[in-house]
């Protein structure tokens, strides 16, 4: 089961409605599709988002350091050398999407050879996760229309709302909205891409007391560590590390350093090897997590559940796992499907996926 050849293919789908929030914009999903090949004519697939305002990869530069960098340094191993592979992938700083998505094609090919879906080798808990929704800016009118819509097409009772607009009080306003119109029975957190100082955080969260948010994330800047203590010891709510928490290490520094009491876990960052290690701490620690998301196509999406559906942990909450919904299109020969409030994971051995190839065709740029 050597790994004979590592493709990155560059493909643009756009979005019927563009996603906006405070460290950016996204209209298209132009992403990078990985594809591992072995010897023995199994292919393990994946999703590299990249997301240049975050982690300061670009399309262009995932390509280029896995044709020029990675698919040098694994061709030739075994895809069960998942140690070997990340020791040789971790020589080179940064990437983390890139490498990601190594991983997880490296899972989906073990998968495939073992007969067995990744969600059970991974830890077999469930079969599905419960879904929640990204709200992104708009109008206040609209964001209510969004996420009643959501509710009512896809029955998801779960909703992230993006925050960090100044004045802070359009977002408390659109949030105090969203919770009159959806009512008690739903869940709110927020989500401030840091986009807040710590200051106006601390007044908008108390100006939100009274609305039952349940989580609250990343609301002021990740490099703000004095601001990020202080602001979480006056917080009653779980407060998410998310871009400040991007690699197992730094998950220990936000958790012993008080700037965090719970983590975002995203596949499409950390794969499924170094997601592991990162559920495996905060359980350790007792420390809640929840499935992010990084603007997942359906791949990518498929990959998040797959792991997030695997660990008791992760299955708690309800797993971001719905922006594929604004995608005009995706990859995909059979779409996920979104049914009352849940999202399955795919049936069959590996991720249990299957690229149109003529939708390849249609949407890949290096053709």
């Amino acid at each position: 089961m050597k790994i004979t050849k590592v493709e990155a293919v560059p493909f643009a789908i756009p979005f019927r409605k563009s996603l906006t929030f405070a460290s950016g914009e996204v209209h298209v999903a132009d992403h990078v599709l990985v594809r591992v090949h072995t010897d023995e004519g199994l292919i393990g697939t994946a999703e590299a988002p990249p997301r240049p305002y975050t982690y300061g990869e670009t399309q262009e530069s995932i390509v280029a350091v896995i044709g020029k960098v990675f698919a040098p340094q694994i061709t030739g191993l075994s895809a069960l050398e998942r140690e070997v592979i990340h020791a040789r992938l971790d020589r080179t700083v940064g990437n983390p999407t890139a490498k990601a998505a190594i991983d997880m094609a490296v899972w989906d090919v073990i998968g495939q050879a073992a007969g067995m879906p990744v969600t059970e080798l991974l830890g077999g808990w469930s079969d599905r996760m419960r879904v929640s929704h990204m709200v992104g800016f708009a109008p206040t009118e609209q964001m209510v229309a969004e996420a009643e819509r959501v509710l009512d097409t896809y029955g998801i009772t779960t909703f992230k709302v993006k925050v960090g607009r100044r004045p802070y009080r359009l977002d408390v306003e659109a949030c105090r909205a969203l919770r009159m119109a959806l009512g008690d029975g739903v869940e709110l957190y927020i989500d401030g891409n840091r986009g807040w100082s710590a200051s106006e955080s601390a007044r908008a969260l108390r100006e939100m007391d009274d609305l039952d948010l349940d989580l609250a994330e990343e609301l002021c800047p990740a490099d703000d560590v004095l601001g990020r203590r202080w602001l979480v010891s006056q917080t009653r709510i779980p407060f998410v590390a998310d871009e400040s928490a991007p690699t197992p290490a730094d998950v220990t520094r936000e958790l012993l350093g008080g700037s965090a009491t719970a983590i975002s876990i995203k596949t499409a960052r950390t794969g499924f090897t170094a997601s592991t290690r990162v559920l495996n701490q905060c359980e350790a620690m007792g420390v809640e997590v929840v499935i992010g998301n990084q603007i997942d196509g359906q791949i990518g999406t498929l990959c998040a559940v797959a792991f997030g559906a695997a660990h008791r942990a992760t299955t708690r909450r309800a797993g971001e796992l719905s922006n594929f919904l604004d995608m005009a299109d995706d990859l995909l020969t059979e779409p996920l499907v979104i049914e009352s409030g849940t999202l399955r994971v795919r049936e069959g051995i590996g991720l249990g996926l299957t690229i149109d190839s003529d939708k390849l065709a249609h949407f890949r740029l290096d053709r």
